[in-house]
């Protein structure tokens, strides 16, 4: 058992405990010396004045859900409405003091909203299990007619762990338009409610309710999330490690302004280099599956997803199997690509210049910086390209090279850089001009001055970058992390996760020091979050199962499990790959067998 000082939690919840039995003072002689017995919380509207926990904070609604119970708290259960796996308490607040402003504007806030779900008294696992959220957050976290997380419910249900989780500081999900104010100027209240203070009052509350309503602190609390929810949990080991026991923060979106901008570069090489036509589906797809067709082979069969993409230097404008007769290639079909859409192509792989230039892959395919211990975006590369055989049109995202749309995170966010809602796409508002996509009117050299405006606005903009590699904070007090981030991720490149780690790492006395308490795993073909993230929609990726982590992350924490090797498995019709998972700087290598069992490979 790891063992760490709980002062913090107790001397936070201690004020809670006074004010929850105020009430009883009375009827049990009040005054003297002799403290009150504690006072045992019921899920019903009595909460909402027993638990008065600062003068901010306030109880917007509390539900009971009996096992069966469909929930929502508003309208008619479907047939598609999810149920509750057991009895759970549901409950919102809201912290204040949000940001004033006119009714209806994206950056008017009440406070930050927080839903909050404890399991039954009797199911109590001691445990806070808080939940991270996606993209830019917001949701109805603080709303009292709408759930914001069934997955926090399903914690609570199935689990018997307190779950919550947090609109941030806003209620619109979907845009940035929160943080820019009605006149156009940044809103600094709610880019810190969402880069960092929001999160933290979710800790806070979270913790402070459970010891109120079950009458003793939790043993131990934990945090999950991916993308957004991977960035919540290392800020929170950066900036409140007291916060929690262990991380599992997945494929996380730090590096905020310098990777979101990087995301309109591939839509920004389409306007400038292809006079704003970008490839079809079938054109990407014809030269990502060659890119893999030429970095896959294990064993001497085809994976149909490239194992390490660091070493892949395929280049199309030296293909003929991928360029049109017209651009001195061999292809007649339809998804032909010209020289140029090869180069743009390369450009992508290679990641933002300020230049929209790109070296010859095999010189420099991109990686290079990867594994530096420096901070990537001083040169003339900004930042990192998506890895060879990664799909530029997912299913499930929209993505970064897709059609016609921007991915509207990156275009928003060079608005919020340059303070300009017209650069944005439609779905921004702002009283000064809404969302134009005047994006497409940028050259190389305005988007890279973007991305500088956005590293040197951190201190305006919250610290949304969340890229400290000082965690020697969270170190001390005990707390564990857990990352995978997939190597065919379709949103946030995983070169830039690798390069925090090795930062960490020169920071922190080197890999052996970082792994005692933060361990890195790379995972081939696997997408956002998403099984697999490739142009090969036909590959067998083993993949990370859900809970996976958690289960490794607990073990670790309360039983000093280090994880280690960990096997992962996929079925796809007959089909069953499993391949080991390496604790980072260790690559999978073949040694011999077949390539589809774990046991043919090693971890070195």
């Amino acid at each position: 058992m790891i063992s760490f000082d709980r002062s913090l939690d107790r001397s936070r919840v201690g004020g809670i405990a006074a004010l929850v039995v105020a009430a009883t003072l009375s009827a049990c002689g009040g005054g003297g010396n002799t403290p009150p017995p504690p006072v045992a919380l019921t899920c019903n509207d009595t909460l909402k004045t027993a638990f008065k926990p600062d003068a901010q904070t306030s109880m917007v609604a509390v539900k009971a859900f009996k096992k069966g119970d469909a929930l929502l708290l508003s309208g008619t259960a479907g047939g598609s409405t999810p149920a509750a796996a057991s009895d759970i308490c549901m409950v919102k607040l809201t912290v204040g003091p949000g940001n004033a402003g006119p009714a209806g504007a994206p950056s008017t806030s009440v406070g930050i909203g927080i839903e909050i779900w404890l399991p039954a008294k009797a199911a109590w696992n001691g445990r806070v299990h808080a939940l991270g959220g996606g993209g830019w957050q917001g949701g109805t976290a603080g709303s009292a007619t709408a759930i914001a997380s069934t997955a926090a419910a399903d914690v609570a249900a199935n689990e018997g762990a307190v779950s919550s989780t947090t609109d941030t500081g806003h209620s619109t999900p979907g845009t940035g338009a929160f943080a820019m104010n009605p006149d156009g100027t940044i809103n600094q209240t709610l880019w810190t409610d969402f880069a960092s203070r929001g999160i933290h009052e979710q800790a806070v509350k979270t913790k402070a309710l459970a010891t109120a309503y079950y009458g003793s602190a939790p043993k131990f609390a934990y945090w999950e999330g991916g993308s957004t929810g991977g960035r919540q949990g290392l800020s929170l080991a950066q900036n409140h490690p007291e916060d929690y026991d262990g991380m599992v923060a997945l494929y996380p979106a730090i590096n905020w302004t310098r990777f979101i901008t990087s995301e309109l570069y591939p839509q920004i090489v389409y306007q400038r280099d292809l006079a704003g036509t970008p490839l079809s589906k079938a054109q990407s797809d014809l030269v990502s599956n060659a890119a893999i067709a030429a970095c896959d082979v294990v064993g001497g069969q085809h994976l149909g997803y490239i194992l390490d993409p660091s070493a892949c230097t395929y280049d199309p404008t030296k293909d003929a199997n991928v360029l049109c007769v017209a651009s001195g290639g061999t292809n007649a079909t339809s998804s032909c690509v010209s020289t140029a859409q090869a180069q743009a192509m390369n450009k992508i792989w290679y990641g933002m210049t300020t230049d929209g230039t790109a070296p010859d892959p095999a010189a420099d395919n991109g990686w290079s910086q990867a594994a530096s211990s420096t901070l990537m975006g001083s040169g003339n590369q900004r930042w990192f390209g998506l890895t060879r055989g990664t799909t530029f049109y997912s299913p499930i995202f929209v993505g970064l090279a897709s059609p016609d749309l921007e991915f509207p995170i990156a275009s928003d966010m060079v608005a919020l850089e340059l303070q300009n809602p017209t650069i944005a796409g439609a779905g921004f508002q702002n009283a000064t001009g809404n969302g134009q996509s005047l994006w497409k009117q940028m050259s190389y050299g305005q988007l890279s001055n973007a991305y500088d405006r956005g590293v040197a606005l951190q201190t305006q903009f919250g610290g949304i970058d969340t890229n400290n590699p000082d965690l020697s904070a969270y170190k001390n007090r005990g707390g564990k992390i857990l990352t995978w981030h997939g190597l065919a991720d379709e949103l946030i490149v995983p070169q830039g996760t690798i390069n925090y780690y090795n930062r960490v790492a020169a920071q922190m006395g080197g890999m052996p020091g970082v792994q005692s308490f933060f361990r890195l795993y790379m995972v081939p073909g696997q997408g956002h979050g998403t099984p697999n993230g490739t142009s090969n929609p036909a590959a067998v990726i083993p993949a990370v199962a859900p809970g996976q982590m958690y289960a490794l992350l607990t073990d670790w924490v309360e039983n000093g499990t280090a994880p280690d090797q960990v096997t992962l498995q996929t079925t796809s019709g007959s089909a069953t790959r499993s391949m080991p998972m390496c604790v980072y700087p260790k690559k999978i290598t073949y040694v011999t067998g077949d390539p589809a069992v774990a046991a043919s490979f090693s971890c070195s």
